[in-house]
């Protein structure tokens, strides 16, 4: 089945980190852009961070910067949202996206509906709480 599949959320206190990974099942992600949005009950989605194809161009939500890095590894194909100096507030469902759009051009992470993305994945619960 041909899907994006999210894995490394888990429960950590206040201050600690996470390292999130974004890989396709069936499909690589060579020539996606990809994205990271999270969403926490009650609140609207937020995107997070993109980077293109291959790598050039990368942003961050101004919540996320400085603390949150984003990278791809495209011999391996996997695309990493390293989560540095977390806290309470960053606890959410954090999902990944891909689109062949932008190309090699930069990315944004202003366009939060789901069908604007060729995939959409099922998400990674992180919380962050002591």
């Amino acid at each position: 089945q041909l899907q994006l599949v999210e894995s490394g959320g888990g429960l950590v206190q206040p201050g600690g980190s996470l390292k999130l990974s974004c890989a396709g099942s069936g499909f690589t992600l060579d020539y996606y852009a990809v994205y990271w949005f999270r969403q926490a009950p009650g609140r609207e989605r937020e995107g997070v961070s993109c980077i293109s194809y291959p790598g050039r161009h990368i942003k961050y939500a101004n919540s996320v910067k400085g603390r949150f890095t984003i990278s791809r590894d495209n011999l391996q194909h996997i695309v990493y949202l390293q989560m540095d100096s977390l806290k309470p507030d960053d606890t959410a469902r954090y999902y990944c996206a891909a689109d062949r759009n932008p190309g090699s051009g930069p990315c944004t992470v202003t366009d939060l509906n789901t069908g604007s993305y060729d995939w959409w994945g099922q998400g990674t619960q992180v919380t962050v709480s002591s």
